[in-house]
């Protein structure tokens, strides 16, 4: 699994963060999604495409 981001487009919901702590965080001042970790270990792949399903502005991609 691979995970891609486009930063422009967050919105900073932080959904994300709270569904996916180990793979994405939020930087301080803007809230905008940071990835922590590309190609997470398989048991976060749950939880990665839990965070691309429920991003409100859709700016998580989840490539197998």
């Amino acid at each position: 699994m691979r995970i891609t981001i486009e930063e422009d487009k967050c919105c900073g919901a932080g959904q994300c963060v709270l569904v996916a702590p180990k793979v994405f965080d939020q930087r301080d001042e803007d809230g905008v999604v940071v990835l922590l970790d590309a190609e997470p270990p398989t048991e976060q792949h749950a939880a990665a495409r839990e965070a691309a399903a429920v991003c409100p502005a859709a700016v998580i991609e989840v490539h197998a």
